[in-house]
């Protein structure tokens, strides 16, 4: 590996645990807060794609780059960029970000995290005059949780050159289409095509986020090296017995939906179980019609299978459907199954990766690897860009809530081991 600067630790200190390595995990905590303060709802955290205060959150990240010494841009998707710019001018950039929008009443850490740590790595660099022959871009998406447009991570799809312009008229509850929406917001759509990346001009994607699971908390851990973002199948099962009353149907002349329902679950359970690296989860059931004295007729619930190896989630999706419908035929149910959502595995690079596990070695962080069970942005890349995720422990492995919550010890680990990994990756 080439050094980018000539004294890392004179740009960033150490993780000796002294006062000074916790400052830049303070600071982040600051931003993150005074950020949270910016909502569609009182009282609660809400910023929405393109609404009131998502133009706030763009106006208030686009000073604080400012002030880090980057060129401010905002795309034709409302992304917000700011370029850092390199001792070679037009050198290709590496790109780091998340997102700030939020789901309705969330948590402060989910996706802003990202923007702000990034952007706080790179206002230390601007503070120290300490530059890198690769120019770094600090992105900030605005869609990526998918609140108020059906569909979701355009900003993400749109570097990756994969935006589809259909989305453009989706309309929100209110009637608004998407494409009225980027209007209002001060966006051009007939710039969208320009937002696309490609390995000539970009060195790949990294994103910092809260785990939002508990595998680090478990593990003692500050900070996970992401191996991939988990694939994912979703769908509903319709089950059909017979409704009959409760008092007078012998058990053995019941056709009791409900009944195959949980032997099903269970199974989906089990089989998940037996497979590591797997999750399978019946997050969703209703009885329509149902009632304490009446044997269940009808049943539907989800079904939701993900894994980070598209072969074992599609080998499992299988094996289950197949069980599914054994399961009804043994019990007489009439059974419906109906796959909506696929998506596939998205594998983090090998190399940005393992740069990445290298900076915490040299930062002295113990990390695990593990595989991402939610979505995020940095899946729109694959295939187009190599891009990498940190991991940061979030407390209780709660997200999408108000009491999420990172330590800003952790914060800090995870800033700096970034920190490292730009001052140790390759021209």
């Amino acid at each position: 590996m080439v050094p980018l600067s000539e004294n890392p630790s004179a740009a960033f200190g150490t993780l000796a645990g002294d006062h000074a390595g916790i400052a830049l995990g303070r600071a982040i905590v600051a931003r993150l807060d005074e950020l949270a303060g910016i909502t569609d709802e009182p009282g609660v955290l809400t910023r929405l794609y393109l609404g009131p205060a998502h133009r706030r959150a763009v106006d208030l990240v686009s000073s604080w780059m400012t002030e880090a010494g980057m060129q401010v841009s905002l795309d034709g998707l409302g992304s917000l960029i700011g370029r850092y710019e390199g001792t070679t001018p037009k050198a290709p950039a590496l790109v780091i970000g998340s997102h700030i929008d939020t789901v309705r009443n969330a948590g402060r850490f989910d996706g802003n995290l990202g923007v702000v740590t990034a952007l706080e790595v790179v206002r230390s660099l601007h503070r120290r005059g300490h530059r890198y022959p690769l120019a770094i871009e600090v992105v900030a998406f605005g869609d990526e949780e998918g609140v108020r447009f059906a569909s979701t991570l355009g900003g993400s799809r749109a570097m990756a050159g994969r935006f589809d312009a259909a989305t453009l008229d989706e309309r929100d509850s209110a009637g608004v289409s998407r494409r009225e929406a980027l209007a209002s917001f001060g966006c051009d759509v007939a710039t969208i095509p320009r937002s696309a990346r490609s390995p000539a001009d970009t060195l790949g994607y990294v994103e910092v986020h809260i785990e939002q699971g508990p595998v680090l908390e478990a593990s003692g851990l500050a900070i996970g090296v992401v191996t991939a973002i988990n694939g994912a199948s979703r769908g509903t099962v319709a089950l059909t017995g017979k409704a009959s009353h409760a008092g007078t149907t012998p058990m053995d002349l019941r056709s009791d939906a409900l009944a195959a329902a949980a032997e099903i679950i269970l199974m989906v359970e089990r089989r998940a179980r037996e497979q590591p690296g797997l999750v399978a989860t019946v997050g969703h059931i209703e009885t329509p019609g149902g009632a304490v004295n009446t044997v269940p007729g009808k049943v539907r619930l989800t079904l939701d299978l993900r894994s980070p190896f598209d072969a074992q989630r599609e080998a499992a999706l299988g094996a289950i459907t197949r069980d599914i419908r054994a399961i009804a035929r043994a019990r007489g149910i009439g059974c419906d199954i109906a796959m909506s959502y696929e998506a596939p595995a998205a594998p983090c690079d090998a190399g940005l990766s393992a740069r990445l596990a290298a900076s915490a070695g040299r930062c002295g962080v113990p990390y695990t690897s593990l595989p991402s069970g939610a979505g995020h942005d940095a899946m729109a890349f694959r295939g187009v860009l190599p891009f990498a995720m940190l991991f940061v422990r979030c407390r209780d492995g709660l997200s999408h809530h108000p009491d999420e919550f990172a330590a800003a010890d952790d914060i800090d680990v995870a800033a700096r081991v970034l920190a490292d990994f730009l001052d140790h990756l390759a021209t």
